[in-house]
């Protein structure tokens, strides 16, 4: 090496070279009130970027977004003739098929932010690596997404419900509530959700099969605790934890809500405002640890 050379300095003192004059790496994780202003920052790029997506979704498609209300019909059909007439489950249960859309409708809501949410830093990889911004704005704006079409959904949902007659009451004023605790869980699932399809790339494959265990563990179909104490004689503390998970939770507080002949445990309400606030907290936290390695490798 020339003497006029110099040789390239070591690691060591690139770090000190950089505290001294004030240098931190650009996707440096900010501190976590910094990070939810950053996210209140871009709160109009998450709505826009919801609503496009939502826009461009079916438009290639004959009925358009008429889809997510057809999709989550169609399915409920196909059960209804399974479960409820072949297999008998509607026997023992009033207004059955209130009863079943009204689980369909509230589980396929968090069936697809989870769903989506897995993909949601994955399969936005050139995004991430071409622009600065909080990652958390990926997933957020894919659980908007689901949110403006719960919105027909639930329109139809009601309508449907009347149709079978069920008639409104006071009651019916706290869907909304139940709504937005089970939104808010569901941004948790979908942050969590979005660091592990970040990092496991099997998880996509996976993920169909683990959303139908959950689907059939939740009570969409079948009354919880008639199936499994009263039917299967198992006993009651199996169902008390079927009822404890978040998916049968919010579907069943819903349910009470919607139909007047349901009846709602009283540890429900209690597990939808805990995996709530639960779910968001720890999704948070657990998505904004990796903010610095998203998009890397």
């Amino acid at each position: 090496m020339s003497e006029l050379e110099e040789a390239p300095p070591e690691s060591g003192s690139l770090a000190e070279l950089a505290r001294k004059y004030g240098l931190r790496p650009a996707i440096a994780r900010p501190r976590p009130g910094v990070y939810l202003r950053q996210l209140w920052e871009r709160r109009h790029f998450i709505l826009t970027y919801a609503t496009s997506r939502n826009v461009s979704r079916y438009s290639g498609s004959a009925l358009g977004q008429l889809w997510q209300v057809v999709t989550p019909l169609l399915n409920a059909a196909i059960y209804y003739v399974m479960f409820g007439l072949i297999l008998g489950g509607s026997r023992h249960i009033d207004n059955y098929p209130a009863f079943l859309l009204t689980g369909m409708f509230v589980f396929t809501y968090t069936q697809r932010v989870v769903t989506s949410g897995a993909k949601s830093i994955s399969g936005n990889l050139s995004l991430i690596r071409a622009l600065h911004f909080p990652r958390a704005s990926l997933p957020l704006a894919y659980t908007l997404q689901e949110l403006q079409q719960l919105g027909v959904s639930m329109a139809v949902l009601v309508l449907i419900v009347m149709l079978t007659g069920e008639l409104p009451t006071w009651s019916w004023l706290m869907v909304p509530v139940v709504l937005l605790l089970q939104t808010s869980f569901n941004v948790g699932a979908g942050l969590v959700m979005a660091r592990l399809g970040a990092s496991v790339r099997d998880l996509n494959q996976l993920l169909p099969f683990i959303m139908r265990t959950w689907l059939y563990a939740s009570g969409v179909f079948f009354a919880i605790h008639d199936k499994v104490v009263v039917s299967a004689g198992l006993p009651e503390w199996v169902a008390t934890v079927m009822y404890l998970n978040p998916g049968a939770a919010f579907i069943e507080w819903m349910r009470d809500l919607l139909i007047g002949s349901h009846d709602l445990p009283r540890t429900v309400w209690v597990a939808c405002v805990f995996w709530a606030v639960f779910a968001l907290i720890f999704g948070f936290w657990y998505f904004w640890r990796a903010e610095d390695r998203y998009g890397r490798g």
